[in-house]
């Protein structure tokens, strides 16, 4: 293959076999994958994304009402030019917002728990933001849950087996802006390169140019979708998890040119973690004699998500 595949999610429920292995398959290639089919509802993604930009035209003294000092981004608003790429020294050219898991009060949540996942914020002057992006966390939260059970048959796991390990995940909605360019960037990106934290990535706005992937052989390739497609990629997490056998892949957002830099770029991506106690062991069916166990020492999502978030910056 020398393109990221687009798959169909509805023949999971008919060809599941077919499915399964052509994920896997780009998975192991990539770390990538693009998905249709996925059901979500255009006036769902619509309404998302007319409360995010009406946010983001907000003035700054507004946005950083809603930023969290030393809260490492959890929730709310994270400024322009603060989130930095591990081995880079230029910050990205994005601000951006956090939504994470709601909790209706009658979950008995341990304080670990609390700690790991704080309540959420919600602009006040944008009041119907609240509502479309739960909805579409929600919406998201669905689909990458089914994707997961299509990865563990691939794994030769039970197909329920990361169903229990991601229903109180740290997972994270975040609506992004890429501010029109101005002026020189001193070598800054929108997005430096960089490998997602989570298990899987499911991103929404990948029908704007600007994201690339790095190939095996080191090459840049881009991605656009088309239609409904949007993009699912490998993270760290599920790298360790499963030994390498699905890469976590660098990848970025670079400056567009001539006019379309003169323009906003708005994506959301949602970062699906597993639930802050979830033990990040490599499983056995992915080690052997010739595979051997590349991260033998097993680390909490938690504890994994806050020794990136400080080689980010965000904390």
């Amino acid at each position: 293959m020398n393109a990221v595949p687009t798959l169909d999610v509805r023949r999971y429920d008919h060809d599941r076999s077919g499915f399964v292995r052509e994920l896997g398959a780009s998975y192991r290639s990539f770390g990538f994958c693009c998905i249709e089919g996925h059901g979500l509802a255009p006036r769902l993604i619509e309404d998302a994304y007319t409360a995010f930009r009406k946010f983001f035209a907000q003035p700054e003294s507004v946005k950083r009402r809603y930023h969290i000092a030393g809260g490492g981004g959890a929730r709310g608003y994270t400024p322009f030019r603060v989130e930095t790429a591990v081995n880079s020294t230029r910050p990205d050219l994005k601000e951006f917002w956090h939504v994470g898991r709601e909790f209706d009060g009658a979950e008995k949540l341990s304080e670990d728990q609390r700690a790991a996942m704080p309540p959420n914020l919600w602009p006040q002057e944008v009041p119907e933001f609240r509502a479309a992006a739960l909805a579409l966390y929600r919406a998201l939260d669905a689909l990458g849950a089914r994707l997961l059970r299509a990865l563990a048959l691939d794994l030769g796991l039970s197909e329920q087996w990361f169903d229990d390990q991601i229903d109180r995940g740290n997972s994270i909605l975040r609506p992004l802006h890429y501010p029109p360019l101005i002026g020189e960037q001193d070598g800054s990106l929108r997005s430096a390169a960089h490998e997602d934290i989570n298990l899987i990535t499911l991103l929404i706005g990948a029908s704007d140019a600007g994201l690339q992937i790095k190939t095996r052989n080191g090459a840049w390739l881009p991605i656009t979708t088309a239609g409904d497609a949007i993009v699912v990629n490998v993270g760290d997490m599920l790298e360790r998890l499963s030994n390498g056998v699905y890469p976590s892949t660098s990848h970025r957002v670079v400056n567009p040119q001539a006019a379309a830099a003169h323009r906003s770029r708005y994506s959301v991506p949602f970062f699906l973690h597993p639930n802050p106690d979830f033990l990040i062991e490599t499983l056995p069916g992915c080690v052997d004699a010739e595979h051997p166990n590349r991260y033998p020492q097993p680390i909490t999502a938690h504890q994994f998500l806050l020794q990136r978030l400080r080689e980010i910056r965000l904390l």
